[in-house]
């Protein structure tokens, strides 16, 4: 279902809350730029914690999103007009 959401979210059909947006730029920033909170040369694999945990704040929040886009097809109601019609003279 992530390719579908994927999908919606290019197209239009669904919009991504600016949060996630500022998440995922800034944790594509983060990871490339050569500052770290914690440096990866410095502490090895322990330098890396601090970007995996930005990137887990991202794919929680995308979760969330995908959730909320799955959701609308299961609440989606649909309308079946049962009225009869008036009687032909």
């Amino acid at each position: 279902m992530w390719w579908k959401f994927f999908q919606a979210v290019r197209s239009g059909e669904y919009k991504l809350a600016p949060m996630t947006w500022i998440t995922a730029i800034g944790a594509l920033l983060y990871t490339i730029w050569p500052v770290d909170l914690i440096p990866d040369w410095i502490f090895g694999p322990l330098g890396f914690v601090d970007d995996l945990g930005l990137w887990g704040v991202f794919v929680m929040l995308a979760t969330r999103e995908k959730n909320q886009w799955e959701l609308q097809f299961t609440t989606d109601t649909h309308v079946v007009d049962v009225t009869p019609e008036s009687p032909a003279r």
